[in-house]
C-alpha cells in the first residue's frame, strides 16, 4: 500500500475500507519519544491491511408499497382546473384505509372491538406537479416506521409515471372515548408489519 508523508506523520490513502482508523494520521500513534515513527507506522499499516474491514449490519428489505387507484372528479378540482391541494390528503386517507383493509384491519371493527382508533398526528406534504380532471392516480402506501403507539406512512400520488405529490404521515392510536394515546393492539401491529 502506498502511503504519503504528512506534517504529522504518515497518512493512509484508503478510506474505502470502512475502518475507523483509515485516513487518520499515523503520527498520532507514533508520538512517544525515542521510537522510530517509520517502523511504528509500518507496523500499524501492516496490522490494518491484514485486518478485515467490519461489515455493516444487514438492513431488512421493506415490502413493496401498496397501490390504490384514484380517479379525479370535478369535486376534487379548484377554479384553476387542477386538484385542490388539500384533496391529496383525502386521496392518501383512502389509500391508507384500503391498505389496512387488505391486511384484515377494518377501522370500524377496530373501534367496536378494542376501543382503539387511528388519528393523524403529523403530516408533511410536498407538491411536485398538478393532477387534472379525469386523471387516474396511483396512490401508494409504504410503512416506514412502527412503534407501540404510532406509525409513519410514506405516501405518493403518481399519474402516468410522474410523481405529483408525496407525503409523510404519522398516525397515532388513541382510545376512542377519551382520545388519549394508547398502544396499538398487537394483532393490528402484526398485520401492518
Amino acid at each position: 500500500m502506498a502511503a504519503r508523508q504528512a506534517d504529522a506523520g504518515f497518512v493512509l490513502n484508503r478510506a474505502e475500507a470502512g475502518h475507523p482508523l483509515w485516513g487518520r494520521s499515523i503520527g498520532a500513534f507514533c508520538s512517544s519519544p525515542g521510537h522510530g515513527a517509520r517502523s511504528t507506522a509500518s507496523a500499524i499499516i501492516h496490522a490494518l491491511m491484514s485486518a478485515p474491514a467490519p461489515l455493516p449490519p444487514p438492513r431488512p428489505i421493506p415490502p413493496p408499497p401498496y397501490h390504490h387507484p384514484v380517479r379525479v372528479y370535478w369535486e376534487d378540482t379548484d377554479a384553476g382546473g387542477v386538484v385542490f391541494y388539500a384533496n391529496y390528503l383525502k386521496f392518501f386517507e383512502r389509500a391508507r384505509t384500503e391498505w389496512l383493509r387488505q391486511r384484515g384491519v377494518s377501522q370500524q371493527h377496530l373501534k367496536d372491538s378494542t376501543g382503539a382508533m387511528f388519528v393523524v398526528t403529523d403530516t408533511q406534504v410536498s407538491y411536485r406537479a398538478p393532477a387534472r380532471l379525469d386523471d387516474l392516480l396511483d396512490v401508494t402506501v409504504q410503512l416506514v416506521e412502527s412503534g407501540a403507539r404510532s406509525f409513519v406512512i410514506q405516501q405518493q400520488a403518481w399519474c402516468q409515471g410522474q410523481l405529483l405529490t408525496e407525503g409523510r404521515i404519522r398516525i397515532g392510536c388513541v382510545d376512542a372515548t377519551t382520545l388519549r394515546p394508547r398502544r396499538i393492539p398487537e394483532p393490528v401491529l402484526a398485520a401492518m408489519t
